[in-house]
């Protein structure tokens, strides 16, 4: 069961923690926000608790959280809302049975929302934190996940046991051999695959020493690394590494528990190094050093989902913390509807000394809108074409 249900699981907790985020940083500054939705659209369920409609709309990517604004009418067709018209309490409601409230504020009630609780009533620095909350929502989840995986599942290590050594290297050359494991790089020692590669891959020039234990037998090796050429697979960007020719045994993988401390510091070093993977991929987008064809959407992230599921809870709960602080990060593209295009917007608006007219604002979102649409279309081709193709 737990195999479908998992792409509903990855997409709903990642939405909604974001959601949360503007929600709460909302209510915190006292903006009204009568809608809290999971998708878009018009709302198929869902609870009126308070001031809020907390619901589930009809198309099920992504969400929102609708606030009180000067210019509702023109936000109100991009989140899914009704016009201005209604909020103000100035047409007649048309809300589902049961969400009417006479003691109520618009679009609930008849009574109209104070300019006081308007998004464009607070401070630059008060908007800039309600635009902004969701994608902190999502860093704090990775960093949640990521600890909560380490600490219950432990750090895998890979010991520097060596499966294999290419002939006509320096590893062939110095006598080393199957089995054989690196205990040491230039006097520093290594429990695992991983610190003995930082150590090697600098060094392009020069020798370097490595202790090797053979059986109870320790011995130190010296050995002159061949430059390399190395391509990184995700950003495509050229350096080059130091090579010796091995090749790590991969079938021998310890786990190292350690206390909640550690795992949170260990779940905030994940968390970094995958926002400066999330970096690199958007450099490289930039530049044009990675095709937009690499690029996917919500029906490669479900499929994915249902693998990650069938791997077991380590592997879905790593899948959660990957894809929420890539949800956070790309809404910090400055692209219109996007967080990050808001906050600049707010920016602007400030060092203009004034707000931008509702055409602007309007046409603003509007390039936004096309931009995401657009966006949505590519990656949705190239998940089809991937499915076709596998």
């Amino acid at each position: 069961m737990l195999n479908y249900l998992a792409p509903f699981l990855v997409f709903g907790l990642v939405v909604f923690v974001h959601e949360l985020g503007h929600f709460l940083a909302a209510k915190l500054t006292g903006v009204y926000a009568p809608v809290f939705s999971l998708g878009w659209g018009s709302r198929l369920f869902g609870i009126r608790r308070g001031e809020t409609d907390y619901r589930v709309s009809w198309f099920p990517i992504g969400g929102y959280v609708r606030m009180a604004t000067r210019e509702d009418d023109s936000m109100a067709g991009i989140e899914g809302g009704r016009d201005r018209g209604e909020l103000d309490g100035t047409q007649p409601p048309k809300q589902p049975s049961g969400l009417w409230d006479e003691n109520a504020m618009a679009p609930f009630g008849p009574k109209p929302v104070p300019e006081s609780r308007w998004v464009e009533s607070k401070s630059t620095s008060a908007r800039v934190f309600i635009m902004s909350a969701g994608v902190i929502m999502n860093i704090l989840l990775t960093i949640a996940v990521s600890s909560g995986v380490v600490y219950k599942y432990g750090t895998p290590i890979a010991p520097a046991i060596i499966d294999s050594v290419a002939t006509g290297m320096p590893a062939a050359s110095a006598g080393i051999q199957h089995n054989d494991q690196i205990v040491a790089v230039n006097g520093t020692p290594v429990k695992s695959w991983e610190e003995a590669v930082k150590i090697i891959a600098p060094v392009t020039t020069g020798t370097l020493t490595l202790d090797i234990k053979r059986g109870a037998d320790v011995q130190s090796l010296v050995l002159t690394p061949q430059a390399a050429e190395l391509v990184d697979s995700i950003t495509g960007a050229k350096r080059i590494v130091g090579r010796i020719g091995i090749i790590a045994r991969r079938d021998t993988v310890i786990r190292a528990h350690g206390t909640l401390v550690e795992a949170v510091k260990a779940g905030a070093g994940i968390t970094w190094y995958m926002a400066t993977q999330v970096g690199s991929v958007l450099k490289g987008l930039g530049s044009g050093q990675i095709s937009p064809k690499a690029l996917a959407g919500p029906i490669t992230i479900a499929r994915t989902s249902v693998g990650a599921a069938k791997e077991g809870g380590e592997m879905l709960w790593s899948l959660i913390a990957f894809l929420s602080l890539n949800i956070g990060i790309i809404n910090l593209v400055p692209i219109p509807v996007l967080d990050g295009g808001q906050i600049l917007l707010v920016i602007a608006e400030r060092i203009k000394g004034s707000a931008f007219s509702a055409g602007v604002r309007e046409g603003f979102a509007r390039v936004g809108v096309f931009a995401v649409l657009g966006l949505f279309v590519l990656v949705m081709f190239n998940d089809v074409k991937a499915w076709i193709v596998n």
